[in-house]
């Protein structure tokens, strides 16, 4: 019964991941073909555009069929993917010393914060390139495309704290209704041009390579415009399952973008002034204004998917320490997946809103494009290689004839790309340094504050020691958690709550929050309780990078195995809220310190951040110098 269930569930699963996956690959042929000969100054003959058609069908076959679908796909942490996952699957490798595990989480937090450029870039030249086909109708239009697309733009960002649940439901039937038009009008090219399907052969790809080198080193900057959206099928892998993505892929996605890369390369062949806009010139007259509404839904859609997936990554980046608490509000009570994160959804807005006022086109935008995709893409080899040496214990020879010509690839996309760089390649650039030096500061600050609460900490056994044997020690009444994230030391807030108030609580419960290199963690693992003494207790409450900590639902579960009463008007939360001083000396640059401080200062509450009631929260502050 279970296996008939999943069967009949997966073409529904597969058509939901059209909708969510497939968004941003799926509108590349907008502007791809486009920006392969534009970009390069290639004129336009049989050898060219067969040899530009060859080389997006080989690349997209190598690069997304086989190392995306084929083999990254088998990394899942639990399920899930994206390089968070994969980042934390190498971290798990005892087959990887511990002093080379900080490169890795370097070229995770890279390959991180190139994600966050592309989130930047995709919606900007996604909405434009879609509705610039209202200039192909009539150049009354011309005018309007900037605002129109900053409409769009302002109302898909001002829906986002609603949430997509009820939007979500249409996004598989607009994809797939998109993907089936744009394979339609690819055929109707093809079939008045067949001989263009001669470019499933190599040797049209070999020969462009080999007489013209150059002009096919800056084409393949534009080629890679093709494969946007490969890092997107792995990271929503947790979403839908791996089969559905591969079903989606090789039934649906593959086959509809080669039929309309194919149908605009035999249009260029028939009319090579249609280099202007072949995408939309590929289309019959009559259709032009709905596959121009079509074209604008389905580049929303592929927004949203990007949007959703920078809320996803900055989510696990909070859970694992690498970020600081933002606030994060959910936007379902069925689909745990989908969050609001205000902070992030109003950076991306503005950071959007200013691409496309200083770019103004999609072909100014293109040359922005491709590089954070190339560099996540090189990111991606590396580290899936390295769990393929660590975690699935491939021989060194298995690992390189997987590695090294795909680690060629990927250099040669980079190294094109780069020749982009001083004509918009810079914004993602500028981006994910922003974001990898925000990264870096704030894992490089934690460490520093950890290890100088650690220097000036009572141990914990010696202070319940001397606290049980002292006759001064007062309790009152009532149950005192405190939160504390190092089991060792007495937490900070309870040697203020001694200290200012002269006593301590009947009960004293020490709650550590534990994140796990894992997605998810069952309720029956959530809950590790120790009993110390009869007026302290431990409590180890374990989460997964995508889980939501809520830590008063923890707590009545340690509660039920400490086989205490469960009263919220009897507890009270004593939290640490640390004053960071700057001073010089020892500790990272003057600079990053002040970074650290002001990221430190304007967290989310505790409270906030773990669903703790505001009106049972104690808070003691403390200077650290740093």
């Amino acid at each position: 019964m279970q296996s008939t269930a999943k069967k009949t569930a997966l073409p529904a699963i597969t058509l939901a991941a059209l909708g969510v996956v497939f968004g941003d690959i799926g509108t590349s042929p907008l502007y791809a073909l486009r920006e392969c000969f534009i970009s390069a100054h290639i004129a336009i003959n049989e050898a060219t555009v067969l040899g530009i058609l060859s080389l997006i069908f080989w690349c997209m076959t190598l690069s997304i069929s086989f190392k995306y679908i084929t083999v990254i796909m088998r990394a899942d942490n639990n399920g899930e993917g994206g390089i968070m996952s994969l980042l934390a699957l190498n971290l798990r490798s005892n087959r990887i010393a511990d002093h080379r595990k900080i490169i890795l989480i370097a070229i995770g937090f890279i390959g991180a914060s190139l994600f966050f450029g592309d989130g930047i870039i995709t919606p900007a030249i996604s909405v434009m390139s879609a509705i610039e086909g209202l200039s192909i109708a009539t150049p009354i239009f011309d005018k309007w495309l900037m605002p129109l697309a900053i409409g769009i733009l302002t109302g898909l960002f001002l829906v986002q704290r609603h949430g997509t649940g009820t939007m979500g439901k249409f996004f598989g039937p607009i994809t797939l209704l998109w993907f089936i038009a744009i394979g339609l009008a690819g055929i109707h090219s093809i079939v008045q041009t067949p001989y263009v399907l001669s470019m499933l052969s190599p040797h049209w790809a070999i020969s462009f390579v080999y007489h013209q080198p150059f002009v096919a080193f800056i084409a393949m900057g534009a080629v890679v415009l093709t494969m946007t959206g490969g890092e997107a099928l792995y990271a929503d892998m947790g979403h839908f399952g791996r089969i559905p993505i591969k079903l989606a892929w090789f039934t649906v996605v593959l086959p509809a973008l080669l039929l309309n890369y194919a149908g605009q390369g035999a249009l260029l062949l028939r009319n090579p002034h249609a280099i202007e806009n072949p995408f939309y010139l590929l289309v019959p007259q009559w259709a032009l204004y709905p596959m121009i509404g079509l074209a604008t839904a389905a580049a929303v859609i592929a927004s949203q998917a990007v949007i959703s997936g920078v809320f996803s990554m900055a989510n696990q980046a909070i859970q694992l320490r690498y970020l600081p608490r933002l606030t994060v509000q959910h936007t379902s009570d069925v689909e745990q997946g989908q969050i609001y994160l205000p902070f992030i959804n109003w950076v991306l807005y503005i950071s959007i809103l200013l691409l496309i006022l200083i770019f103004q086109s999609s072909a100014n935008l293109a040359s922005a494009y491709g590089v954070a995709v190339t560099m996540t893409m090189l990111c991606d080899t590396i580290l899936v290689s390295v769990v393929a040496f660590g975690l699935w214990r491939w021989p060194i020879w298995k690992v390189a004839l997987f590695a090294v010509p795909f680690l060629l690839l990927d250099s040669v996309f980079i190294a094109s790309t780069s020749l982009k760089v001083f004509s918009g390649g810079w914004v993602p650039i500028l981006i994910g340094i922003m974001a990898f030096t925000i990264l870096m500061t704030w894992k490089n600050g934690r460490e520093i504050v950890y290890s100088k609460l650690e220097k000036d900490a009572l141990p914990l056994s010696l202070f319940i020691q001397s606290v049980s044997l002292s006759k001064e020690t007062i309790y009152v009444p009532g149950q005192a958690i405190f939160l504390t994230g190092n089991t060792n030391i007495v937490p900070h807030a309870m040697l203020h709550n001694i200290k200012h108030n002269k006593v301590l609580h009947e009960r004293n419960i020490l709650v550590t929050v534990i994140t796990r290199d894992v997605p998810y963690v069952p309720d029956q693992e959530r809950i590790r309780v120790e009993v110390l003494d009869e007026h302290f207790q431990q409590v180890f409450v374990y989460y997964g990078f995508k889980d939501q900590p809520n830590i008063p639902v923890a707590l009545e579960q340690a509660y039920g195995q400490l086989r205490i009463p469960y009263d919220m008007m009897q507890i009270s939360f004593f939290i640490s809220r640390d004053r960071l001083i700057h001073t010089i000396g020892d500790g990272m640059a003057p600079w990053r310190e002040k970074l650290f401080i002001s990221m430190q200062r304007n967290t989310s509450p505790v409270s906030d951040f773990y669903q703790i009631p505001p009106n049972r929260v104690v808070e003691m502050g403390s200077q650290i110098e740093i």
